[in-house]
């Protein structure tokens, strides 16, 4: 790992002064926020926020809600989402998972320690690293920052990792570089997210991107 904690400042400045606050992620409500970070797995955000607004819509967006209701009624309301008989099993997954361990709390949930929670995230199916982290970082408020393609992808491109980085070793450059920072992680991933969006995509805008005032 190559990026220091100047130039990753360097580059959260660039991107921030760009873009101004993202205020992500969207979200009344942890839960909400949850639920989204499970049905945003290979689909668009836009999907999501149908996906959502119809559980909304059918006042299904609760824990014991979830819970209760048959699978196929669930899979119906989070067809927008894409793969809803899969996400549906994740939802089920994380519900159960979120019982069995703290009684259905969320409150609960989070006030357990970061990394034994995020362990414990990772063992119910479905969730991996980065969802895991989105959970414990935008509905939980804990100091872990989320490593998603276009973070991967805009660090290879600006020679800040090796091509077969794990997720562990992308996460440990911004942890060990930057300051423990809720806020910090949660507007620095939106960003980098925007730029892999608009800017570092698969045929890259280089000559546009506000990165190239870095280079």
């Amino acid at each position: 790992m190559r990026a220091r904690n100047d130039s990753l400042m360097e580059i959260y400045d660039t991107l921030n002064t760009y873009f101004g606050d993202l205020h992500w992620w969207p979200g009344d409500t942890p839960f909400e926020i949850i639920v989204g970070a499970i049905l945003t797995q290979n689909t668009a955000w836009r999907n999501v926020e149908k996906a959502i607004s119809t559980l909304k819509s059918e006042e299904c967006l609760y824990p014991g809600v979830i819970l209760k209701i048959e699978e196929k009624k669930l899979a119906d309301l989070i067809r927008p989402a894409g793969y809803y008989n899969i996400k549906t099993r994740r939802l089920k997954s994380f519900i159960r998972f979120l019982y069995d361990e703290y009684n259905g709390d969320l409150d609960s949930m989070f006030e357990e320690d970061l990394w034994i929670l995020r362990g414990k995230l990772l063992t119910v199916k479905g969730i991996g690293d980065e969802t895991a982290d989105s959970i414990l970082l935008y509905a939980g408020k804990k100091p872990v920052f989320v490593i998603d393609a276009y973070t991967r992808r805009i660090l290879l491109r600006h020679n800040s990792i090796h091509a077969d980085a794990t997720y562990t070793e992308i996460q440990n450059l911004f942890m060990k570089n930057l300051p423990q920072s809720v806020p910090l992680y949660n507007q620095f991933h939106a960003l980098l997210v925007n730029t892999g969006k608009f800017f570092c995509t698969g045929n890259p805008r280089c000559n546009e991107c506000p990165l190239s005032m870095t280079q």
